[in-house]
């Protein structure tokens, strides 16, 4: 592992067990065995850090998003896709999920340009517009669908965190959850 990614890796376990405000760099560079210059080589200030490892993270979990659909040709198997692939990439990664709805409802998603987010939803926006397009989703707006899909994943997401089933019935969870979702934007 390079310096960077040390640097990384130790910002995502401070930062998730004490939070943005509580964990200095200096503490960050402590842990990871590296001066403090050396953090601020990389990183311009904390606030880049956390925006680097934001982007870092979804760049992660989405490359294995579209791993997991690359063979998917059905819209309705994509879909499921784009749902069931980060609730599994999350309890996989709980640690960074932990990170990934911490940023989210911080102010620093603001501070995230606007490309940067819309390169890791666009993928599934135009899959839902195509869905609408063809008339297998409901012919709402596409912003709102994905709402839904994606509270809906949030919402599961802290389910199965707070009820540690066994594999079987995680997949359960998922897929009997995605059949609720889908009956509520399918059009047929």
């Amino acid at each position: 592992m390079d310096k960077r990614e040390l640097l990384l890796d130790t910002a995502l376990r401070l930062f998730v067990e004490f939070g943005f405000h509580a964990t200095p760099t200096s503490k960050i560079a402590k842990q990871a065995g590296i001066a403090n210059g050396t953090l601020f080589y990389f990183f311009s200030t904390k606030d880049e850090l956390i925006k680097a490892l934001y982007v870092d993270i979804k760049s992660r979990m989405t490359a294995y998003i579209l791993e997991t659909i690359k063979d998917e040709t059905s819209l309705y198997g994509i879909i499921k896709g784009y749902y069931s692939a980060p609730l599994y990439w999350a309890l996989e990664h709980k640690t960074e999920f932990q990170f990934v709805t911490q940023f989210s409802n911080s102010p620093y998603l603001n501070q995230i340009a606007a490309d940067e987010i819309q390169k890791h939803i666009q993928p599934f926006l135009d899959i839902i517009t195509r869905g609408v397009q063809e008339g297998v989703l409901k012919p709402i707006d596409v912003d709102i669908i994905f709402a839904l899909i994606r509270g809906h994943t949030f919402s599961i997401n802290q389910y199965l965190i707070e009820k540690p089933f066994p594999k079987a019935e995680q997949d359960k969870v998922i897929d009997e959850t995605f059949y609720l979702l889908w009956g509520m934007i399918n059009n047929r």
